[in-house]
């Protein structure tokens, strides 16, 4: 007689696993999420520096100046819209596979 294997491979082959839900369309939510300000990193530094020097001009000078010209200067403005839904939609029957229409 052979005995029956035990162990985490025996009880992983009688687990029956439930086939997932159909997916109406596949889609990214939100892919053209606006970036994070870039002038916020220099900010928070300033106001480190205020809150470590109690407000001194003489330490905090450079920063102050540093965020100055980050917030004079312009914004990009050519950003490019993200076409991973595009793209997503295309697949999308290929990953389905063929079904019955109602």
């Amino acid at each position: 007689m052979v005995p029956k294997p035990q162990g985490p491979s025996a009880t992983a082959k009688s687990v029956t696993h439930r086939p997932l839900p159909p997916l109406p369309k596949l889609r990214v939510r939100r892919p053209n999420k606006p970036e994070m300000n870039p002038c916020l990193g220099v900010m928070a530094s300033v106001l480190g520096c205020w809150a470590s020097s109690g407000y001194s001009i003489q330490g905090c000078a450079q920063l102050e100046a540093k965020l100055r010209q980050c917030m004079d200067s312009p914004r990009n403005t050519n950003i490019k819209k993200n076409n991973i839904n595009y793209h997503l939609s295309r697949m999308y029957p290929k990953i389905v596979g063929p079904h019955k229409r109602d």
